[in-house]
């Protein structure tokens, strides 16, 4: 026999009237009509093929067969309603298992050291944060939530703006001292200079250099021999003075503070670049999707004031 969802209204009708005694109590206690619940008990005798209840004017009593199948289903609805139950915890409860596509740069720099507290205070989640250079399809690979660098592809993800932080073009003072400073970002392209270039994971390209000042941008294909791929290998390297680096300002405080490297063109220092929590739906995310949002929103709260001027 094929399943009709209105056999499911059926059961919690008749499960009501055995609990409540009567046609009439039932229905008070479903917000039906005395006729609704007769049309309901009716629907579903008509479907079984059975009579469930004995009726007088005095009484309402189960059939024998009406009593094997309430016997029946009666387990079953209780552990639908277990399952209901659990679900609508899963909405105000921070709980079960999340699985988080992380940015890694920003997962070594920014989560990784903070995320401690997080853990402590929510007991029943079990987190999963996986690093990588790029979001994929994050629904087929089972993430509930993406913090990703870069504008977003057009998708029917819900994309939330955490913070913009400039792009720096620096480089190490032993560096100055053997090759000179540009005093201009043109110098970059047609000069002596050594630049050290990123790849952009989307495309498999060097990225190319802008460099903004108010409306103005001035955009060039930087001179170098050495690609990288991984932040702290570009830090790394230009901190080792072996050329010009553009860097996120998010994290180089620390870098430029203590003289390990030098902004260069601080008059071109307007080009910014986004922060996003990526996740499938805004209607009704779990708790636990809203409580770690919240907990990256802190974050980039703080970095967003270190690192944007």
């Amino acid at each position: 026999m094929p399943f009709d969802e209105r056999m499911l209204n059926g059961m919690g009708v008749l499960t009501a009237i055995v609990d409540c005694g009567s046609f009439a109590a039932a229905g008070e206690a479903l917000d039906m009509s005395q006729s609704g619940v007769s049309r309901s008990v009716a629907r579903l005798e008509a479907r079984l093929g059975i009579r469930l209840f004995d009726r007088t004017t005095r009484s309402v009593m189960l059939t024998d067969e009406g009593r094997r199948f309430y016997e029946q289903i009666v387990p079953l609805l209780g552990g639908l309603e277990e399952a209901a139950t659990s679900a609508a915890q899963g909405a105000t409860a921070v709980r079960g298992r999340l699985r988080v596509n992380m940015d890694p740069f920003f997962s070594r720099l920014v989560l990784g050291p903070r995320l401690g507290g997080f853990v402590d205070k929510h007991p029943d989640l079990q987190l999963e944060l996986i690093t990588r250079d790029q979001l994929g399809d994050m629904v087929a690979d089972g993430f509930d939530l993406a913090i990703r660098f870069g504008e977003p592809p057009l998708s029917t993800l819900v994309a939330r703006k955490l913070l913009d932080t400039r792009i720096l073009t620096v480089a190490a003072p032993s560096y100055l001292k053997k090759h000179g400073q540009p005093s201009n970002p043109a110098e970059l392209e047609d000069g002596p200079h050594v630049c050290i270039k990123f790849r952009d994971p989307l495309s498999g390209y060097p990225f190319i250099w802008e460099f903004h000042r108010g409306r103005k941008k001035f955009v060039i294909t930087p001179q170098g021999r050495l690609t990288v791929n991984d932040v702290g290998t570009l830090h790394s390297v230009c901190i080792a003075g072996q050329g010009i680096a553009q860097i996120l300002a998010l994290g180089a405080q620390s870098l430029l503070a203590s003289g390990k490297l030098v902004e260069l063109f601080p008059d071109w220092g307007d080009e910014v670049y986004p922060l996003y929590a990526l996740y499938p739906s805004r209607h009704h995310p779990p708790a636990k999707v809203r409580a770690f949002l919240d907990f990256i929103v802190s974050l980039t709260g703080e970095g967003l004031r270190e690192s944007v001027v």
